[in-house]
């Protein structure tokens, strides 16, 4: 017993005379190292290491372990079908590895085929959703509404005065300032804005939706256009007719009776334009409302050329023959060219 105390003490006498630096050492060796991280193993790198490198160094920190697949036979499969092959068989039928296209050179696989699912019906087109004609609309009020405060009182004065039958040795010539003038020329522009589109919704509706343009709003500029060259090629006519056969005075009175009756036709077809755009009105009853402000305003106008030129001399038949040639005849030289325009520019299936 106490041989065996003996080497038990120096047992414990000698492990306590080892150095503590070798007793740390013997505990670094057993204590098992910690894994890393992909991320530690990724923030060791340069900055600048590649995606290659970056690669390689996960490839050689971790490896994989081999599987070892379960060779039992596999006894879950459909109803109907043969009983599962084993794990390590993945050949595939031969209808799945080739086509009938396999072989075209037309065939491009990469490319993709289009959506999955069945494509909704589109929305349909309506007017009052379209965002070019509601800004052309707002412009047109915008613009109306300016033209209108600026004027207002010349408008009025004039409208007062357009029935009234002029007496010599008095005037009757209502004056306007160079704003009510210039507002008075945007109000006409806005009038064949608002033609152009009524033009371009009857066109859409009764004639075709398809055109050699870019855009089918283009048309509408076109048409713009058209009814600008209009109003300005028949007050030029209006001008070298008048100089040639009456005073300087009743050509000035003239001017500005056809301005304002410009002004008026634009006003009175923009409740048009707003009932055609918002309220689904039908195109035949606003070809009709169309007609009606066209062969007033037109009846105005002849009434106003007997007033001014042929009251004193009561030549009533030459003032049939005046408006005639130079209201109807380029009212229907603008037609003729609109559908000229339509045919040419349309696409015929």
């Amino acid at each position: 017993m106490n041989q065996q105390q003996d080497s038990i003490h120096a047992t414990h006498e000698v492990s306590g005379h080892l150095p503590q630096r070798a007793v740390a050492d013997s505990q670094r060796v057993q204590r098992p190292e910690k894994q890393l991280t992909p991320y530690q193993v990724l923030s060791k790198l340069p900055k600048d290491a590649t995606p290659a490198q970056q690669d390689s160094a996960i490839q050689a920190t971790f490896h994989q372990e081999n599987l070892h697949l379960s060779t039992r036979p596999d006894t879950l499969h459909l109803p109907g079908h043969d009983k599962g092959k084993g794990p390590k068989d993945v050949s595939l039928p031969q209808y799945y590895r080739e086509s009938f296209f396999s072989n075209d050179t037309l065939l491009h696989p990469e490319i993709s085929g289009g959506r999955y699912g069945v494509a909704g019906d589109p929305v349909p087109y309506t007017i009052s959703g379209d965002n070019t004609i509601t800004s052309l609309l707002l412009i047109c009020f915008v613009v109306a509404m300016i033209s209108f405060g600026r004027s207002h009182d010349f408008i009025f004065r004039q409208a007062k005065g357009f029935f009234s039958v002029p007496h010599s040795g008095l005037t009757t010539e209502v004056t306007e300032t160079t704003g009510e003038f210039r507002f008075q020329f945007f109000l006409g522009a806005l009038t064949c804005l608002l033609a152009s589109i009524i033009t371009f919704f009857y066109v859409q509706d009764r004639v075709a939706d398809t055109f050699i343009l870019r855009s089918q709003y283009m048309l509408i500029w076109i048409f713009f256009g058209c009814f600008l060259g209009y109003f300005l090629l028949k007050s030029l006519l209006y001008a070298v007719v008048n100089w040639a056969f009456f005073d300087k005075k009743s050509n000035r009175t003239w001017q500005k009776t056809l301005l304002f009756m410009v002004c008026v036709e634009g006003v009175a077809i923009f409740p048009l334009v707003l009932l055609q755009t918002y309220f689904n009105m039908s195109m035949q009853n606003a070809i009709i409302y169309a007609l009606v402000v066209i062969v007033l305003t037109k009846i105005l106008v002849f009434y106003r050329s007997y007033i001014i030129f042929f009251r004193q001399n009561g030549a009533f038949l030459q003032n049939i023959l005046y408006f005639c040639a130079l209201e109807i005849v380029p009212l229907f030289s603008l037609g003729g060219l609109l559908v000229t325009i339509v045919d040419f520019l349309k696409i015929n299936f």
